[in-house]
Formats: C-alpha cells, sequence, structure tokens
C-alpha cells in the first residue's frame, strides 16, 4: 500500500511551507557522538550555504543546499570560542566569538570567515560577551548586542551585575572587517529597569542602516544609527486571561491568568523601514507568550495576546511544564517577503513549533500556518529568493539517547499544508491535548483515542473526527473517579465495546499507579474496576499492558516488554474472559533489538486478525522496528497463566519507517496508536510525551486498508 501520510493531512490551503528536509548536525562531525547544537543561522547571498552557530563544539558548521532536499554536510571551522551568532554577508560569515572567563570579566571578539577558503580574515575585539549579531541589509557594517550576561545564581538571580552591556557596530571593507572602525553605544541609563546594567539580547538593522536593540532583562527597547541612540522606550506589558499557569499540574486547564506581565523581548526583526516585530520570551520577570509589533517611535500597533499559544495548544505542541513559566516561550524570530507578501516567522523555543504569520496589515496578522520544527528551534533564516524557509533547533539530546540537535528545511510551493494531522482547532471551548496513547475505532468516521499518564491529573477520552482535514478532535471527555478526575491511571489502551469504553492502564510501580482494567462509560464515569491476579502480580514489571481488543467474549492486553517469567524476547499477550473472568495468556516473539529495547504498544481486532504495534525505543537513524504485524484471530487460543504458553505466528503487515520519514522529519520513537474501522480504513498515530524532550509532533494517518 502507498503511504497517504501527507495527503491524510492536506488541508484546503494552497501555497504554504511544507518540510523538505533535516540535517541533523552530527553529520558535520569527525566524532558523531561528540554533542553537536545547530542555535543561529544564516545563509551565503547564494541562498546555496547554510552557516549555523554550534556552541558545544566551538564550531560554525555549514550545510551545503544546492539541493535543498538533500542537504550535505560541508564540515565545520572552528571559531575559538563560544559561537553565540552568525551572519553573513555575499560568503563571508560574520562570527560573535564569546571568550569571557567570568561573569565580572566578559569578554568576546567579532571574526569574519572567508567560505571558500573556510580560514579567519578578519578579528576585531569587542570588549565585552556578544549575544546577537546582524548584518547591514547593503552589507556596510555588522551590529553586536554586547549582553555581559548576569550570573543567574548570584544576587536572586536579577539584574544589577556589572559591568552592563553595550551595543557595537563595526565597519565592513572588501569583504571584511575594519577594526578600526569598531564604534561603542552606550545604552545605560535609559531603562526603568537596572538602568545601571543593561543586557542587550537581540539586534537588527533596516534598510536605512537604522539597528533596533533588546534589552531583555530590562523590558527596553532601543532604536540606533552608529552615530548614537536615537530612540527608546519600555517594552510594556500584557495582560493574560485563560491561560495554564501552573506548572507540574498533570492537567492542560486554560482557566488561569497573569495579569501586568514584562514582555521581556528576545528576537526583533524590522519588517519596514517603520516597524518591527518582538518575541516576548522573558526571562527575569516575564515572557507574554506571545509577539508584539512596534512602530520605531514606540507605538504599539499590534499585540498577538494569547492567540499564539492557543493555536498551539489545539495543534497539540503545548508544554504543560512550563506552565507557571513562559508557556509557548516565543524566542526566536525570522523575516522574509515571499511572493510579495511579507511574512513573519514567529519560533516557540519550548513547543518547537513555527507560526507562519502573513503581514500584508501590521496592525493586524494573519496566521497562515504552523510549522513543526526539531527540538528548541533557537533561530531561522528566510532565503525568498529560493522560496526557503530554516530553522536551527538547538538541542541534542544525545546523552539521554534521544533526538539529535537538527536544521531542517522547508519550501513555499502551491502544495497544501502537511501539518498539523491532528488538531482540536475549531471547538466551541479550547482543548488542549497531547501524549496519545491507545485508540479504537467507533461508528461512522470517529476513532477514540486516551492519553498517558504524563497528564495524570487529566486522563482523557478524546473524540476525533477523521472525516476532515486535518483529523480533528471534537470532543474530550476526563475520566472519572467518583465524581473527580481519576487518579492512579496510566491509560496506554482503549477498546470502545458500543456502550463505553474498555481501559488498560499499563502501571508504574515507580508512581504507585497499579495494572489493571476499567471499563468506563460514555460520560467518563469509570463502572467497573479489573485487578490482575496473582499469577500476573508476582511476575510483573513496568512495562505492562500497552493496548486492549476484544475478540468475542475476551478481551486481550498486550504487555510491551518482558516480564520476569518471560523467555527472552518473549511477551504475553494476556487474555481475559468477561463470562468466566478467567485470565490466560499467549506468548509473542519479538525482535531481537539491534539497540535498545523492543516490545509491544498497541493490539487491535478486527476480521480474522489480530494487529500488533511492534516497535523499537529508538529516534532518528537509529530507529530499526516500526512496524504493524497479524495474527490469525483462530491462532489466539489461551493458555491458563502458570502454564506453558503457546507461542502465536506473527505475519508482518506493514513498515511504519517509510511513513515517519514522508514529512521530512526524523523518525520519532512512540509509534502508540492504531485503529481500524469496520470497512478496514486503518489510522495509526504517536505519542509525543507531552511535548517534554520531543518535537512535540504527533503523527496522525491512514494507510489505507488492512
Amino acid at each position: 500500500m502507498t503511504s497517504v501520510l501527507a495527503l491524510t493531512a492536506a488541508t484546503a490551503q494552497a501555497d504554504a511551507f511544507n518540510r523538505i528536509a533535516s540535517f541533523p548536525t552530527h553529520l558535520n562531525n569527525a566524532e558523531a557522538n561528540a554533542e553537536s547544537s545547530a542555535e543561529i543561522i544564516s545563509a551565503t547571498a547564494d541562498g546555496m550555504t547554510l552557516v549555523y552557530s554550534d556552541s558545544p563544539l566551538e564550531v560554525i558548521g555549514l550545510i551545503d543546499i544546492t539541493d535543498p532536499a538533500n542537504p550535505k554536510a560541508k564540515g565545520n571551522i572552528a571559531v575559538g570560542g563560544e559561537p553565540t551568532a552568525v551572519s553573513v554577508i555575499g560568503n563571508t560569515a560574520f562570527v560573535g566569538v564569546n571568550t569571557s572567563e567570568s561573569y565580572t570579566a566578559p569578554s568576546g571578539m567579532i571574526k569574519a570567515f572567508d567560505l571558500a577558503t573556510m580560514t579567519e580574515t578578519a578579528v576585531c575585539d569587542l570588549g565585552g560577551q556578544p549575544d546577537s549579531t546582524a548584518a547591514a541589509p547593503d552589507g556596510s557594517f555588522i551590529a553586536v548586542a554586547i549582553e555581559n550576561e548576569r550570573d543567574e545564581d548570584l544576587g536572586d538571580g536579577r539584574t544589577g551585575q556589572l559591568p552592563g552591556g553595550f551595543l557595537v557596530t563595526v565597519d565592513v571593507v572588501d569583504g571584511s572587517l575594519d577594526c578600526d572602525t569598531v564604534n561603542v553605544i552606550d545604552v545605560t541609563g535609559i531603562a526603568e529597569i537596572s538602568p545601571e546594567d543593561p543586557e542587550p539580547e537581540f539586534v537588527d538593522i533596516n534598510a536605512a542602516g537604522e539597528i533596533v536593540l533588546t534589552m531583555q532583562e530590562n523590558n527596553h527597547m532601543v532604536v540606533a544609527t552608529k552615530d548614537g541612540v536615537i530612540n527608546h522606550f519600555s517594552a510594556g506589558q500584557v495582560d493574560l486571561e485563560n491561560i495554564d499557569a501552573t506548572d507540574e499540574r498533570g492537567a492542560l486547564v486554560f482557566t488561569e491568568s497573569q495579569p501586568n506581565r514584562l514582555r521581556e523581548p528576545d528576537a526583533v526583526q524590522w519588517i519596514d523601514d517603520n516597524h518591527f516585530a518582538i518575541a516576548n520570551e522573558g526571562d527575569m520577570d516575564g515572557g507574554s507568550r506571545g509577539w508584539t509589533i512596534f512602530n520605531k517611535d514606540g507605538t504599539e500597533v499590534y499585540e498577538n495576546g494569547t492567540g499564539f499559544e492557543k493555536a498551539i495548544i489545539a495543534a497539540g505542541h503545548y508544554p504543560d511544564k512550563r506552565s507557571d513559566s513562559k508557556g509557548v516561550e516565543p524566542e526566536g524570530m525570522e523575516f522574509g517577503i515571499f511572493n510579495d507578501t511579507p511574512m513573519a516567522f514567529i519560533l516557540a523555543e519550548r513547543s518547537s513549533i513555527v507560526g507562519v504569520y502573513d503581514l500584508t496589515d501590521p496592525s493586524a496578522p494573519v496566521l497562515a500556518q504552523l510549522l513543526p520544527s526539531g527540538v528548541g528551534p533557537e533561530g531561522a533564516v528566510a532565503i525568498p529568493g529560493r522560496n526557503l524557509f530554516v530553522t536551527a533547533n538547538e538541542v541534542d539530546l544525545i546523552e539521554d539517547g534521544g533526538v539529535r540537535s537538527h536544521v531542517m528545511i522547508y519550501e513555499l510551493t502551491d502544495a497544501a499544508a502537511s501539518y498539523p494531522q491532528l488538531t482540536s482547532a475549531g471547538t466551541d471551548e479550547l482543548i488542549g491535548w497531547g501524549a496519545i496513547s491507545g485508540m479504537s475505532a467507533g461508528a461512522g468516521s470517529t476513532v477514540y483515542a486516551v492519553n498517558d499518564s504524563f497528564y495524570g491529573y487529566q486522563p482523557t477520552i478524546f473524540t476525533i473526527d477523521t472525516a476532515t482535514t486535518p483529523a480533528t478532535i471534537t470532543d474530550a471527555t476526563v475520566v472519572t473517579r467518583g465524581g473527580h478526575p481519576a487518579q492512579k491511571l496510566d491509560m496506554e489502551g482503549v477498546y470502545f465495546d458500543g456502550e463505553g469504553f474498555w481501559i488498560a492502564s499499563e502501571g508504574r510501580t515507580d508512581r504507585m499507579i497499579p495494572h489493571g482494567l476499567y471499563h468506563v462509560d460514555m460520560d467518563g464515569n469509570i463502572d467497573a474496576e479489573i485487578p490482575l491476579p496473582a499469577e500476573l502480580l508476582a511476575v510483573e514489571r513496568r512495562f505492562g499492558f500497552e493496548g486492549i481488543t476484544r475478540v468475542g467474549d475476551t478481551l486481550w492486553m498486550a504487555v510491551q516488554r518482558e516480564w520476569a517469567d518471560d523467555p527472552e524476547n518473549h511477551v504475553k499477550l494476556v487474555a481475559y474472559n468477561l463470562e468466566t473472568e478467567q485470565w490466560g495468556a499467549v506468548h509473542y516473539q519479538k525482535a531481537d533489538p539491534d539497540t535498545g529495547w523492543v516490545g509491544l504498544s498497541e493490539i487491535v481486532a478486527h476480521g480474522d486478525y489480530v494487529y500488533v504495534i511492534e516497535r523499537d525505543n529508538q529516534i532518528g537513524g537509529a530507529a530499526v522496528t516500526k512496524k504493524i504485524y497479524r495474527i490469525a484471530a483462530a491462532d489466539m487460543v489461551a493458555a491458563p497463566l502458570g502454564d506453558d504458553l503457546p507461542v502465536v505466528s506473527k505475519e508482518e503487515v506493514r513498515d511504519l519507517i517509510p511513513d515517519l520519514t514522508s514529512l521530512n522529519g526524523y523518525v520519532v520513537d512512540k509509534i502508540e496508536g492504531l485503529a481500524i474501522m469496520e470497512d478496514g480504513t486503518a489510522w495509526i498515530s504517536t505519542d509525543n510525551d507531552g511535548v517534554d524532550d520531543s518535537s512535540g509532533e504527533t503523527y496522525f494517518w491512514s494507510p489505507g486498508k488492512f
């Protein structure tokens, strides 16, 4: 069967950006197991080479995108310190390099590198720790924000720690730096917050040669020329309503508020000679979760409020563990004009997603689409001449066996948008969701899905309409016990029986969550609880039930990994007869893992077969086993627990790795959900871990009929 992953996610929108390639930055390293990170990114004038800063390796990395759908490693250039930013003019990279000995003795340089020869051509002392750089559109000079950042472990992490920062400009002559023109612009004494200790964060330059500078912790904006400051004003504050402001609650509750929230902007971009936009990440006291457009005279032109965050919530990318801090955390930003349409790209660092806004009217931007990115998008570059947009995603989880840092490339074409594939947009009441686990077919085009213990205080059954494109979550039913959200559940499987739902709870002994079966009525009330028998509890391990289905009078549950009495690479398919209340099991032989482990994550009965998802816990290029197998239902004859269990035969139905690469990202590890409709149409989903050390992407697609 041909993959239709992209087609099932298409929207009615045309002229959209879609991801065409992902480049893991460790491919540029001689030592692939070393930590690497793509942070700030730029491009050569011809748009054929990407250049990104890589702090862990103290290099700038180069990527050949002559064929943007097939990026190639082009090597690294050592810069002699921590690269904090890079701007490219022509074929020369200008790199801010932090060489500070301490917070109290900051130092740094701006260096120029010829990208053709990969050699250093100039170096200028900056007298402080550089944070960001910007190149004048005409290539005549570079501006550098000198942050001289504070020590967050001192003074309650607050500003007022000298030396303060400043702004530097340096001319570019004959393609390199003229260090005799290094010019320091003083920005002390102008902010209301710590005027003696400015901490410049981000800088940009317009076509008129005017510089805009954010001073994040000072919550202040500066407009300057090379001759000095020409205007400055507070970045202001925002009243946030209907947000989730409580961290570590294990539930998405958008009924809270944060009044008078300081913006504390990070990135800034000119959108024309009179207007600029800021991303309100926050740091010390603030973070208004959105973005703002100002006139350079200080007049507020547009405030996004919670609009960006709500769009991210509907797409399943809301990072609940950041609720009490900065929510989706807009940090990076880029601007470009594509097909005569001015566009702002807002990077939500903690949500790993990018909002694309049409700025035809700067006072009323329109969200055009959301782009899935890697973990922690930090920088971006627009290449309108090639209809390309690129993100640099800084998080490298090599130490945890997770996803590596990636550069991701998107192209604007007349094709429809391929993401998101599942959304709650359009409902009367905002529905937050994530960590989709087990699934079950309902009537007509309905699929039911459950979340897992990431949302331990909000166990929820989601109703999904698969007839829409993308598929739409239309309702969310909280599972309750005694009228309150049920505790001690880890819902990893669901089966719709026409009158309610059978739920398989995996069990987490480290969290005092028992293994068990539950029946839930259509209103979400638990009306039956079935504990595991002593024979199973005596051999149980953490990795328990992952999926539940029904064949005749028997419920079948897949156990993810071996329990104490299982042979190596064999797991139980556990049976519970609803009429006799007898337990039994068969054995299923899973793949011998190359790395990590392999287990089962779903079980679904349809027609003459029982289907299971078998997957490893590997991600990206290390992924090997992401497959659907089937077992003849006639072979599912359970033996009593404690007896020798028969081993069922399996037949491969589909390798899911090609599906998982069809959106040109990396292969995610958690294929968790499978539902098969009455006509045999299958739907498959992934678990995004509640956007915790995850890109937040949820794949939800149909491979056709089984």
